[in-house]
């Protein structure tokens, strides 16, 4: 709401439901802003029978009357300048806003903006750098949102309400880049409001905020199929030969991410401190992911080896420390859709296909069990894994063919 079109209001009144023994209660200052009421002690009492009501000011004309009145015009006068400075600095108006600013105690109260710098100073050594540019990204918007719909720079948190929550949903799926990216779909708007519903969360932890604005808002996420390419896309990519140095090398650390499951960023630190050896003899990766911290141990399978081998003494590599030469992910992608135009695939290939592709066409496809998956990908929770069980259909076609043979052997 733009803050010329704030409603102001400020009066006098005695509490008496706080009065003392003496027979004296205590004045309070009423700020009223949109409608909503804050109360503000003066930290002075008077007998009810001294006190005027209509004029919210002190009656008779004796010296310690005249004083207490003058103090109550020069108290309210701070509240009137307080507001209209705040006006001026297009900051975020509430009652409680200018009450803290009045007392002196401005500096303690939260707003939204101020929460989110907390949050990602608070996540930035916990979170990997790829989801911290995320929230980055959304504290962008709601950056966006303020300026454009509440024609301000902050809010206060106490002024977050389900409403507001709405308001920034519609925004974001009506929002119109105007640069060369794509307007958010569903899933896009989604992963925003549920950032800033964890930012929100720790507000409420904090006692930042009394009420998640959060309690009756549901997300809904659309279903996704994960693409991944079959064995016969797989294999063709294995076979095919190019002749172009940068092609090669890219669909190598492709191949190697379809036979480990590794995500880029994990593939792009990995070390040949990396490589172990098992308790089974062989060669085991063991690593943890860049994005959750997760410990992760995958045992090589021969194609995986031989890529490895493929890298041991490349120059570029050893630079770097890594098992790889290292490229960019936007570069890599870049490259993908190169390699998959040559190869026939139809698909648009990107980097995290791989991992897709260990998920399905490797692993569940060929009767490893979900939870050894779900392992070695590094999921936190199982039902991250189930997403790409769900694909199966082949598989699924294969184990009931199975069923029945075994059933009528049996008759």
């Amino acid at each position: 709401m733009k803050s010329t079109n704030t409603t102001f209001g400020v009066l006098f009144y005695l509490k008496t439901q706080k009065t003392s023994t003496q027979g004296k209660a205590p004045i309070c200052a009423r700020v009223t802003v949109n409608g909503k009421r804050t109360e503000i002690s003066v930290k002075r009492s008077i007998n009810a029978n001294e006190w005027d009501e209509k004029k919210g000011m002190t009656k008779g004309s004796r010296k310690e009357t005249v004083e207490l009145n003058m103090f109550l015009n020069q108290f309210k006068a701070k509240i009137i300048n307080t507001y209209q400075q705040m006006v001026l600095s297009d900051a975020a108006i509430d009652g409680p806003a200018i009450r803290d600013k009045v007392l002196g105690a401005d500096h303690l109260v939260p707003t939204l903006i101020s929460l989110i710098e907390y949050h990602n100073e608070q996540q930035a050594s916990k979170l990997a750098k790829g989801t911290m540019k995320n929230y980055y990204t959304t504290q962008r918007y709601i950056e966006k949102f303020l300026r454009e719909k509440y024609y301000r720079n902050d809010i206060i948190l106490s002024q977050l309400t389900y409403k507001f929550i709405l308001d920034f949903e519609h925004y974001l799926f009506n929002y119109v880049p105007k640069d060369h990216q794509k307007q958010l779909n569903n899933n896009g708007v989604m992963k925003h409001i549920e950032r800033l519903r964890k930012m929100i969360n720790m507000a409420v932890k904090l006692d930042w905020l009394p009420k998640d604005p959060f309690a009756s808002f549901k997300k809904h996420f659309d279903k996704v199929e994960r693409e991944c390419l079959t064995n016969r896309e797989l294999a063709d990519l294995e076979k095919k030969h190019f002749s172009i140095e940068r092609l090669k090398h890219v669909r190598n650390m492709f191949l190697f991410s379809c036979y480990t499951g590794l995500a880029y960023i994990d593939l792009t630190e990995l070390s040949p401190h990396n490589i172990i050896t098992g308790l089974d003899g062989g060669l085991w990766i063991s690593t943890s992911r860049a994005k959750t911290d997760t410990g992760v141990r995958v045992p090589l399978l021969p194609q995986a080896t031989e890529l490895v081998e493929k890298y041991r003494d490349d120059p570029r590599a050893q630079n770097m420390g890594t098992v790889f030469p290292v490229i960019s992910n936007q570069r890599m992608n870049g490259y993908l859709k190169e390699i998959a135009d040559l190869c026939g695939i139809t698909k648009t290939l990107t980097f995290h296909i791989a991992r897709h592709t260990f998920a399905t066409t490797v692993t569940l496809s060929n009767g490893v069990p979900i939870e050894s998956v779900s392992k070695m990908l590094g999921h936190t929770s199982i039902r991250t894994t189930q997403i790409y069980a769900k694909v199966l259909e082949q598989k699924l076609s294969e184990d009931m063919r199975n069923l029945e043979q075994r059933i009528s052997a049996k008759i």
